[in-house]
C-alpha cells in the first residue's frame, strides 16, 4: 500500500474527485454524454483543489504540495500553494512549455484544448481563495456579490463553455444561479466558517437585524439570527428565480443538468426554512424527494 506522503498521482486525483458526491448540486451526472462528464469532472477537480487549498483541507502528508513543487517548510502556507497552483495553471495554457505538475491539472489540460477554454474563470477561482486568506468579513451585500463573481460565477461559465452553449444572456442567468448557490452554501456553513474566522453574512445586514458575531457562535440560533438567515435565504431564492430561465433556454440532457443546479439551490433553501432558519447546529440538507420535487418544478418552468 502506498504510504501517506507517497501518494500516486491517481490517488491525488481520486481523493479530490470523490468529493463531488457531497456537493449541493450535480457535478457530472450519469445521464450526460461521456465526453461532457469527463470534461466537467476535470473542471471540478481543479475547482475543488483550489477550495481545498484555500480552506486548508488538503489531505495530510503534503502530497499535493510536492506535486505543485512546494518544498516542505512552505507546504502549509496557503498563499504559497495558491501561487504554485497558478503557475501550474499557466503551464496548462502554454502548450509549448513544460507539462503541468499536479495530476489534476494534467487531467484538465486536454479539456482546455478540446473546449477552447480561457484562463480567466480558473484565475478567478484562485483569486477568490487568495481573498479568503486576506478578507474575512464583508461589509455590504455588494461586497459579497463581488466575491461571488470570483468564487462561484466562474463555475457556471465553465459549464456553459464545456457544453458549447455560452451566450451573454445565458452567462448572466448562470451568474445569478451560481451566486445564489454560493449564498446558500454560506448560510449552511455559518458555524463552520466562523470556526475558520470567516463570516460571509454582510456586516450591514447583521447590524440591521441586531446580530453580533457572538450570536453566530451560539449552539442554536436566536430570533434575530433566524430573521437574518431568512432574509439572506430569500435573496438566494430571488437570484435562483432570476437565473431559472437559463434552464428553458437549452434542450436535452443539458437542460436536466441545469435544472439540477437550480433545484439543488431551491431544495437547500427549503431545508433551511424547514429548520426554522436555525443553521447553527449544522447545515440543513434536503432529502432526495425534495430535490426531485424541485427539479420537476424547475423543468416545468414554475416555482
Amino acid at each position: 500500500m502506498t504510504a501517506v506522503g507517497q501518494a500516486r498521482p491517481a490517488d491525488l486525483e481520486r481523493a479530490t474527485l470523490d468529493k463531488a458526491a457531497a456537493e449541493n448540486f450535480p457535478v457530472a451526472p450519469f445521464f450526460l454524454p461521456r465526453a461532457w462528464r469527463d470534461d466537467l469532472m476535470a473542471v471540478y477537480g481543479f475547482a475543488r483543489l483550489v477550495d481545498d487549498i484555500g480552506d486548508g483541507d488538503l489531505a495530510p502528508g503534503g502530497a499535493d504540495a510536492r506535486a505543485l513543487g512546494v518544498p516542505g517548510p512552505e507546504a502549509e502556507d496557503r498563499l504559497t500553494l495558491l501561487d504554485a497552483l497558478e503557475a501550474d495553471l499557466h503551464r496548462v495554457f502554454d502548450p509549448s512549455g513544460p507539462a503541468p505538475r499536479h495530476p489534476l491539472l494534467l487531467r484538465l489540460e486536454p479539456t482546455v484544448r478540446r473546449r477552447a477554454l480561457t484562463p480567466e474563470p480558473f484565475l478567478g477561482l484562485i483569486a477568490a481563495n487568495r481573498q479568503d486568506q486576506l478578507v474575512t468579513r464583508y461589509e455590504t451585500f455588494d461586497d459579497l456579490l463581488a466575491y461571488c463573481e470570483l468564487s462561484a460565477n466562474p463555475v457556471g461559465r465553465l459549464v456553459l463553455a464545456v457544453t458549447g452553449t455560452a451566450t451573454p444572456e445565458r452567462i448572466r442567468r448562470s451568474d445569478a444561479i451560481c451566486t445564489a448557490l454560493q449564498i446558500v452554501e454560506h448560510l449552511q456553513d455559518v458555524a463552520e466558517d466562523l470556526g475558520r474566522d470567516r463570516i460571509y453574512v454582510p456586516a450591514a445586514d447583521m447590524k440591521r437585524f441586531h446580530v453580533q458575531e457572538t450570536d453566530l457562535a451560539a449552539p442554536t440560533a436566536g430570533a434575530s439570527v433566524r430573521a437574518l438567515v431568512a432574509f439572506q435565504a430569500q435573496r438566494a431564492l430571488d437570484l435562483l428565480d432570476e437565473g431559472a430561465p437559463l434552464v428553458g433556454s437549452v434542450r436535452g440532457r443539458l437542460r436536466l443538468l441545469l435544472a439540477g443546479f437550480v433545484a439543488g439551490g431551491r431544495a437547500a433553501v427549503r431545508a433551511i426554512a424547514a429548520a426554522d432558519y436555525d443553521v447553527l447546529p449544522g447545515p440543513p440538507k434536503p432529502g432526495t424527494l425534495q430535490l426531485l420535487r424541485e427539479a420537476g418544478v424547475t423543468l416545468r418552468g414554475k416555482g
